[in-house]
Formats: structure tokens, sequence, C-alpha cells
């Protein structure tokens, strides 16, 4: 593929399409392989000349960081290794496409260590006996439930199938497989469950400054049946799931997918007059969240704007034309 001049490595293009086609999910793996994207592309590199190797690097991130606009992870990610490069002051291509390789392996090592010691932290909030639900799948969430069941704590967990895309059924079959007692459920039977729950645990893909979690469609309404119930409702999420944009004044864009996604192609085509709308997250009030598990603590949603500050202080500002030069357009909910 040629894009601003340069060719870009194919592996390079099929990471991007995977995480585009949602063949590649969850914003933790989206983020590892964004990084990896990077790396790839640096080593693919041919040629000597510095000043090209940096705006071929330029490209090839604006391009990984545009196939999905909710989850912050990825343009995190992208950033992590590109400000290490500019950090870096590489006088050759070598040392340049050193800065990249290091940087992509240091965030993937990271996000991977992250995961594991949220799933420590998470498992303590768990108690003997509980009964769990869970929604769409999240790696992190999985962590805390696997982790807490190998403890001895979990009794079952109800899996929510997370329509359109089912991603629930790919958490069912990992606990399934550590050998947690599994009950999925259909989405619209979240309500009738909730009385049977002690817990909910969910992932995010982007958590906002002022606590609010964007997260899987569905999310928002197991969090308020939650609420009603009495049911403590938990996040888990690394800290790079945190935008440094909101804290600046800007909104998550949430992500509307192919209408294909929901019916089939041929009943449109049979129904051209009705519209299917597709998307893909929603936004979860901080009040509706109990705590946020994050890979530094156990945090409540409203100190999401003291760890942004803390992980990025003044480079906010530089961050922030880096994200809107991506042209995103921007919506709530």
């Amino acid at each position: 593929m040629e894009l601003g001049g340069f060719r870009i490595p194919e592996e390079v293009v099929r990471i991007r399409e995977g995480i585009r086609t949602m063949r590649i999910r969850g914003a933790g793996n989206i983020a590892r392989n964004g990084a990896l994207a990077l790396a790839i592309a640096a080593e693919r590199f041919s040629g000597s000349d510095l000043e090209a190797f940096l705006k071929y690097m330029g490209l090839v991130a604006d391009y990984v960081r545009s196939s999905r606009p909710t989850a912050v992870s990825l343009p995190n990610a992208v950033s992590y290794v590109m400000s290490r490069l500019e950090r870096s002051r590489p006088t050759s291509v070598d040392d340049a496409r050193r800065a990249v390789v290091e940087a992509s392996k240091e965030f993937i090592e990271y996000s991977e260590n992250a995961v594991k010691l949220i799933g420590e932290l998470g498992a303590r909030r768990i108690e003997r006996g509980d009964i769990l639900m869970t929604h769409c799948h999240s790696t992190v969430a999985v962590s805390v439930i696997v982790t807490a069941f190998r403890q001895g704590k979990v009794e079952r967990v109800y899996v929510k199938e997370t329509r359109p895309a089912f991603q629930g059924l790919i958490t069912a079959r990992e606990l399934a497989k550590e050998g947690v007692e599994v009950v999925l459920i259909p989405d619209s039977a979240v309500r009738y469950y909730m009385k049977k729950v002690d817990k909910v645990v969910v992932g995010a893909d982007t958590i906002a400054a002022n606590g609010a979690v964007v997260n899987k469609i569905g999310t928002s309404v197991v969090a308020l049946v939650a609420k009603e119930a009495r049911v403590r409702f938990y996040v888990a999420s690394e800290t790079y799931k945190f935008s440094p944009y909101t804290i600046l004044g800007e909104l998550v864009p949430i992500e509307v997918r192919d209408p294909t996604e929901v019916v089939d192609p041929g009943w449109l085509a049979e129904n051209p007059n009705v519209q299917v709308f597709n998307p893909v997250f929603d936004v979860t009030p901080p009040e509706y969240v109990d705590a946020v598990i994050t890979e530094r603590g156990v945090i409540p949603p409203q100190l999401a704007a003291l760890i942004l500050i803390e992980q990025y202080g003044v480079k906010l500002l530089d961050a922030y034309p880096a994200h809107r030069s991506l042209g995103l357009h921007v919506d709530t909910e």
C-alpha cells in the first residue's frame, strides 16, 4: 500500500484492517497491536534518510491511529511510541528505528503486566461465594474474574451475549476453559438476572477525566440496573485507557458501524424505509461506577482527572494537536 509516497508494509495494513474490522478486539489488545504495527513499520523501512524516516513514521502513526476512533488506548499507545522517538533525538535511521522498536516492546510489556496486576487487585474486591455478571469481552475483566476464581471466590458468572457482534461468547468460552461456571444470557435479560448477582465487573475502552466510562454499547444499561439493585459495579481498566484529551474539553467520539452487523443485507434491501443505527459504545456516568480497578490502584471514578494530571502533566497540551490532526468527529452519545 502507498501512503504519502511511502510503501506501507503489508503486515501493518493487516493489523490496521484487523483493528478497523474488529477482528482484533479489546482496547488493550488494540493498543498492543498498534504499538506492534509501528515497530514493524520501523523495521521494514529501507533507506538512510532520517528526515524521510520521521515523515514515514508520522504517516504510519496517523494511519494506525485512525482505525478506531473511540478506544483511546490506541492513540495513547501510538503517542507513547512516537513521543519516545521524538525524545530520543536520533541522528540516524538506525537510532530512530531502535527507539521505535524498543518503545513498542516496552509498551507491550507494560500492558501485559498491567493486565496481571489488575487481576490481582480486582480479585481483592471479590468475596467468597460471589456471583458475578460481565458484559462484552475485556481481557482485564476476565483477568479479575479468573484470578478471583482461582482463589476460590467465584461461584458463577452471568455473561451477556453482547449484540450485535456477540463478544460475550468470547468471554464465556475463556471463562469456561478456566473451569468457571458460566451462564450465557440474552442482553435483554440483564434486569431479570441482576437480582441473582453480587457484583458486576466490566472493562473499558475509554475513561474520561470526569470518570465517565465509555465501553461497549449496553454497558450503561447494566450499570443502571446494577445501581437499582444495589449491586456493586466495578470497571477494570489500564491507565492508558484514560483519555488526556477529555481534560482539555474534548468529548469522546462514539463509533457508528455498518448496519449489516445488526441485520442481514437482504433484509435491508427488502425494507428500504427502515433505518438501522449501530453505535458501538455508550457512556456510563461516574455516579454509577463504584470503583475503577487500575494497575496503579483501585480508585473512585472521580479521581480519573488526578491520574491524568499525574501521568501526562504539561504534556497534555503537546498531545492535543496530534489528536485534532486526525480530523475525527466528536460526539458523546
